[in-house]
């Protein structure tokens, strides 16, 4: 007779089974049908995840429902193994994190960004050209400058200095304001002889739209700033889903000592009522 924990671990394997059939097809189209290099670089770790649940979902499934206590043994390493490795992430996501914000700058509506003001991990990370440029490509595909350009066109340079630009916006689509470059339009400015600034993104802005601020510092630490935020979000969202992992497991261990009770009991020659 089944027992309440085989029951819940096989409901919630089957819920985790059905969600994998989509992340899988979603990587294999990314993979086949993807024509950015922005696409590319998400199709493997999709595929791997999918499935990574499709396995994990059947042993648990079948481990449970079916009382094969090897694959209910293999699903719960797994699941320890997992709440371990999302437990360490959850810290590391914290530590690398911990440094970083822009710096206000006085009159203006946005940030500074620095990339030296980030921990060393996140700037190694986008020091890599390869790695760079496929985020590049990735902010180029998003249309980042392109809708700031056209969301402010009208704008005067006074006008612009006092707008609440995001991270990428400051970093990224227009030059540094120690450039001291002459405004034309949010994403066209022209360079001056007179400047003397040692600031090498300065030398790095391009007008062309595909250019722009991309392979300066600035948009470097943009997204380093973008990143800080949003993985001190996904951090606090792995808490709760360590949360329900521990509790996974804990039901899965009564189900692996249920089935070891059922089959010691039918090898005695007696069923379990």
């Amino acid at each position: 007779m089944f027992r309440l924990s085989n029951n819940l671990v096989g409901i919630l394997n089957f819920i985790t089974f059905l969600l994998s059939i989509p992340i899988l097809w979603a990587g294999i189209w990314l993979k086949n049908k993807g024509t950015s290099e922005c696409d590319k670089f998400f199709d493997t770790p999709v595929i791997i995840l999918g499935v990574f649940l499709l396995l994990v979902s059947l042993a648990g499934l079948i481990g449970a429902c079916c009382r094969v206590s090897w694959l209910l043994w293999a699903y719960l390493l797994v699941m320890f193994l997992l709440i371990v490795l999302l437990f360490c992430f959850t810290i590391f996501a914290f530590v690398v994190t911990n440094k970083g914000a822009g710096q206000v700058l006085s009159g203006k509506g946005y940030k500074e960004y620095k990339l030296g003001d980030y921990s060393n991990w996140l700037q190694k990370r986008v020091g890599n050209q390869k790695n760079w440029r496929k985020i590049k490509s990735c902010l180029i595909d998003a249309k980042v400058c392109s809708d700031f350009n056209q969301k402010f066109a009208n704008d005067t340079v006074e006008v612009l200095y006092t707008r609440h630009l995001s991270a990428l916006q400051a970093g990224c689509c227009k030059p540094s304001d120690s450039c001291g470059f002459l405004y034309k339009s949010p994403t066209n400015w022209e360079k001056t002889t007179t400047n003397s600034t040692s600031d090498p993104d300065c030398a790095s802005w391009d007008n062309q739209t595909d250019v722009l601020c991309f392979n300066c510092n600035s948009c470097k630490a943009g997204l380093l700033d973008n990143l800080r935020r949003d993985w001190k979000k996904v951090a606090v969202i792995n808490i709760i889903f360590l949360v329900f992992l521990i509790i996974v497991y804990s039901v899965g261990c009564c189900a692996f000592r249920n089935n070891r009770r059922d089959n010691n009991a039918y090898s005695g020659g007696w069923k379990h009522p």
